[in-house]
């Protein structure tokens, strides 16, 4: 499966073109396919329910930490949204009163499309089990320079150091 890029002739300009590239597989994989076993309960306005949930999980690949940060990213970009064939990002407060109105059963259709989402592409199902983990607890404090980006002044319980070590 192979994804080109290539330049276009008219302006077209965007601040998450790796974000784009990587729907644009999502989508060839038909990934967010079991987003649909979500049940609409009512239609208002001019997106789909998993439209708003897909919507709300970029904002999360976008880095938004709050989803009163789409409003600012993601909805001025609207070359990511036509590629999801919409005119542009749903406003912060659709998405928001969204998540809000989901049913409990809503909410566990969407925990089961999500689990299918990520078995389907996890490798945690090929990990061996069987061994040991191994984790180890060095406390210990390690010297540097002085000279050293972003070293400080720091301290080492009953130890003894040169004025430039740490």
């Amino acid at each position: 499966m192979n994804i080109d890029f290539d330049l276009c002739e008219a302006d077209c300009n965007s601040a998450y073109a790796p974000l784009a590239a990587l729907c644009e597989l999502y989508q060839r994989k038909n990934l967010f396919q079991p987003l649909d076993q979500v049940a609409e309960t009512t239609r208002k306005g001019v997106f789909r329910l998993q439209d708003k949930l897909i919507q709300v999980l970029l904002s999360m690949m976008a880095g938004c930490e709050t989803l009163s940060e789409v409003n600012l990213k993601l909805r001025p970009e609207r070359i990511l949204a036509q590629q999801w064939g919409w005119e542009q990002v749903a406003d912060q407060s659709t998405l928001s009163r969204t998540l809000d109105q989901l049913s409990q059963k809503q909410i566990e259709q969407l925990r089961l499309g999500t689990t299918q989402i990520w078995r389907s592409f996890s490798q945690i199902r090929q990990h061996n089990w069987h061994g040991y983990l191994w984790l180890e607890y060095d406390l210990s404090g390690l010297p540097c320079s002085a000279q050293a980006q972003e070293s400080q002044k720091g301290y080492f319980s009953g130890k003894k150091t040169r004025r430039d070590a740490n």
